[in-house]
């Protein structure tokens, strides 16, 4: 069983490789936030003064486009890194064992809501996003509004197949030390 966990463990660069490809992501988007929105204000504050600072009508759309992506790829993130919400209240009262069974528990479920936003996000991407535009980009699809969901349910299937075999390795090395 230890010979399976130490190949398995050779695909953890993987893991580390699309975690920080995300965050990369989420950061440039971040940035094109600031900076969308801070040509925003400026073009509605300071175009009396100065004119060639335009109020462009697809700084909005766009803000939000990228707020949503980072807010579903943020989620998976904090899946990788065990930040996501969770009880831990009655922890310490709790067996080790049925811990490490509640986690796996956990992960299972998360993996079918990361299941249901891939697939049934897809379907809406493709199907209601293909058919919209964006209102003030018509040449846009409203795709890229809906894809942020199907992205994220990939990327949370991808951390919690780590964070299950984290939890399945740790358990059984604990019934193989006992």
């Amino acid at each position: 069983m230890t010979k399976f966990f130490s190949v398995m463990d050779k695909i953890r660069p993987a893991y580390d490789f699309t975690y920080k490809a995300i965050l990369f992501i989420c950061k440039i988007l971040l940035i094109a936030d600031i900076v969308i929105t801070s040509y925003a204000v400026l073009g509605r504050f300071v175009h009396a003064y100065i004119p060639f600072i335009k109020d462009p009508a697809w700084t909005e759309e766009i803000v939000l486009t990228c707020m949503s992506y980072m807010a579903v790829l943020s989620a998976a993130l904090a899946i990788r890194k065990g930040n996501h919400i969770r009880m831990t209240a009655l922890d310490p009262y709790l067996p080790k064992k049925l811990l490490k069974a509640l986690d796996i528990l956990a992960d299972i479920a998360v993996m079918g809501l990361a299941v249901i936003m891939m697939v049934v996000g897809w379907k809406y991407a493709t199907t209601l996003g293909g058919r919209g535009f964006y209102v003030s980009m018509p040449w846009l699809s409203r795709f890229w509004m809906y894809f942020p969901v199907p992205l994220a349910g990939f990327a949370m299937i991808v951390f919690e197949l780590e964070a299950l075999y984290t939890h399945v390795k740790s358990l059984c090395l604990s019934k193989g030390a006992e």
